[in-house]
């Protein structure tokens, strides 16, 4: 049964320079540090090391355990809220231009998976990610982790029983490549009624298709903003926003402030920083 989603804070993962693509970061319940639930631009994928745990995903709930892999795909809101006391975990980030140069066209910025790994397999993902926990300049020893993660996610069964359908996917993808489509344009272009795509969306992922497409244009904002663009109604556009009264309305109404506090006022700072 869905519950009542909550707002999601907007909270990066990568927090390193530019140059820094990826990133690696170790969890563990006996230390704490705990994010609310909040969302992003980069895909992240969590390996469960030890224990278990209980996510929060849109107004899904996924409980995950020892040797198994969940992953979430851009503007996906994601909380952990509930831990076994020897809860360990891998939390692996990737800029989502680098995981899309990875993954290929077919999975332009991860999708969301979770599935349980053989042992073996398991054993030696976990070897590539303590090698590299936390350590920066290792783009490309990252990259190998993503791909593999990925290629034996995608060849086991989800913990589910479900497969992710095949509208919500191409949606995702459709998503990441033509952010400007709309509901209809998304819907002409997988020959289905757009009442077909949302149903199958809101089932996989949680959230609505419109808060989704919402959150990936406030990210879009965001992006442009951080790239040097410094004039807001400029960005909103790019975003594809069709005013800047509706990105407005928008920051508003996922991240509860305007797009000049968020800026301007320690708002940004303040979310990045927020711990449970």
């Amino acid at each position: 049964m869905s519950t009542p989603q909550p707002r999601a804070l907007h909270q990066a993962f990568l927090l390193r320079p530019k140059s820094e693509r990826a990133f690696v970061w170790k969890y563990s319940q006996a230390i704490g540090g705990r994010r609310p639930r909040h969302f992003h631009v980069e895909p992240e994928l969590n390996l469960v090391v030890r224990g278990t745990a209980t996510f929060a995903v849109g107004d899904l709930v996924a409980e995950v355990s020892q040797g198994e892999l969940i992953a979430f795909p851009p503007a996906q809101d994601h909380g952990l809220i509930a831990a076994s006391p020897d809860l360990y975990l891998y939390a692996v980030g990737l800029d989502h231009a680098f995981s899309a140069q990875i993954l290929g066209r077919e999975h332009p910025a991860g999708l969301p998976l979770h599935v349980a790994l053989e042992p073996k397999e398991q054993a030696k993902l976990e070897d590539r990610a303590g090698a590299i926990v936390e350590r920066e300049g290792l783009d490309s020893v990252i990259a190998e982790l993503w791909e593999r993660s990925h290629a034996l996610a995608l060849r086991a069964p989800p913990r589910s029983g479900r497969p992710l359908h095949v509208l919500t996917r191409r949606t995702l993808q459709l998503s990441s490549t033509a952010p400007e489509l709309g509901l209809d344009d998304l819907a002409r272009y997988l020959r289905a009624h757009p009442s077909e795509v949302s149903r199958h969306f809101h089932r996989d992922m949680g959230v609505t298709l419109v808060r989704y497409r919402t959150r990936m244009r406030l990210l879009q904002f965001i992006r442009q903003m951080d790239s040097g663009q410094k004039d807001l109604m400029t960005s909103a556009s790019i975003a594809g926003f069709g005013s800047y009264s509706q990105a407005h309305r928008s920051f508003w109404s996922e991240l509860g402030c305007s797009p000049r506090q968020f800026f301007g006022d320690g708002v940004r700072e303040q979310m990045q920083a927020s711990y449970l």
